[in-house]
């Protein structure tokens, strides 16, 4: 696999650009939310060339005045995408949602991603993108990709132009490599799974979506996991590590069926505080998937600091606090499906701060692509 690393360069460029931005190193108090209203994207829905669907990242760019969605397609439909959108809503209500845009996203060399079958042929890297932040200081994109354990592929977090042209990667702490033949590092499609900007803009967080293998079992129905999560400065450098403690499953699944839970986004809004959200998926005896959608504050102030810890099973540590902000289930919804995606909205008049969360449908008939927004109460 070609492997691209020209950081510095790139990160450089984005600080060069950082005057004409604004970023805000002031912690947003979360107090609650108050929900707007839902849109839905009809499945499927073709839109240039492409089919949409599969929504796992969403962000605001400020400077644009519209949205980047990303898919975690694997190429398999179209090459791997975002999207851009406008969302028209107010404090009353949330009135629609416009497709405006496509963008290829592309490896070094300036081709697309492939899917597995061309992979096997050509090279490169399946995709498999979980999460997409715009650059609060140039408007670029970072997205993050699970790998692939089955294929050998490590997860990364790269960085592109607006266009979608790759500029960096960030380097990859060896802890956070899959091993195909070895129970150790990344479990397959549990990797990094949430992204998200400090709010100065000088530092990224990402989330692992369940336990490194050396760290522990995944969630259960009797007791949750440890999830790490990272603060890199631009230049790649790590500058944290934290425990995240998931909850257990909430509810039992069907005879022989699945179940699970893991952080599914996050979203920085202070210097050591986040906003995480845990995604479970439970399935029942037909075969279909209940949702159970909870949103946490989490304070970093008093955890241990665990880059330097190899296996967090043979070495507890002091985990991240937190603080329950929303159970999904209270919105009373007729449909709440595979929620995986959040990002703050511009303001409404009353100065508030908004929050639009995302569904990936992955391309099912039972499932939909939904847009929540909400109002951010102090």
């Amino acid at each position: 696999m070609h492997r691209f690393t020209n950081l510095a360069v790139s990160l450089g460029l984005a600080c060069l650009l950082a005057a004409c931005a604004t970023v805000s190193d002031t912690p947003e108090r979360i107090g609650s939310l108050r929900f707007i209203g839902e849109q839905r994207i009809p499945l499927k829905t073709a839109f240039e060339g492409t089919t949409f669907g599969g929504i796992s990242g969403i962000d605001y760019d400020a400077r644009r005045g519209d949205w980047v969605l990303v898919s975690d397609d694997r190429s398999a439909l179209a090459p791997a995408r975002v999207y851009r959108a406008r969302l028209r809503f107010d404090a009353a209500s949330f009135q629609s949602v416009t497709l405006t845009g496509m963008t290829l996203l592309r490896q070094a060399d300036g081709s697309t991603y492939p899917d597995e079958k061309a992979q096997a042929t050509r090279g490169g890297v399946v995709p498999d993108f979980e999460s997409l932040r715009v650059d609060p200081r140039d408007g670029s994109l970072w997205y993050s990709s699970e790998g692939d354990r089955r294929l050998g592929l490590d997860p990364f977090v790269r960085h592109a132009g607006a266009d979608g042209t790759l500029r960096g990667e960030l380097p990859l702490p060896a802890m956070f490599r899959v091993s195909p033949d070895a129970e150790r590092g990344t479990r397959n499609n549990l990797a990094f799974e949430g992204l998200s900007f400090a709010p100065d803009g000088a530092s990224l967080w990402v989330a692992m979506e369940a336990p490194l293998y050396q760290d522990g079992p995944v969630p259960s129905l009797q007791q949750g996991a440890l999830s790490r999560i990272t603060q890199y400065a631009r230049d790649g450098k790590v500058l944290g590590q934290y425990a995240y403690p998931v909850e257990p499953i909430a509810a039992a699944p069907g005879a022989g069926k699945y179940a699970d839970n893991g952080i599914s986004e996050m979203l920085a809004v202070g210097p050591a505080t986040l906003l995480v959200l845990e995604r479970a998926g439970v399935q029942g005896e037909d075969g279909r998937y209940r949702n159970f959608i909870r949103l946490y504050e989490a304070a970093m102030g008093g955890a241990d600091d665990i880059r330097a810890v190899p296996s967090l099973a043979d070495r507890p540590p002091v985990p991240v606090t937190k603080r329950l902000v929303l159970d999904f289930a209270s919105l009373g919804l007729p449909v709440l499906d595979n929620v995986e995606a959040f990002g703050f909205g511009p303001r409404l008049p009353n100065g508030h701060r908004t929050l639009v969360f995302a569904s990936d449908d992955n391309f099912n008939a039972n499932q939909v692509t939904q847009l929540l927004l909400f109002e951010v109460l102090q």
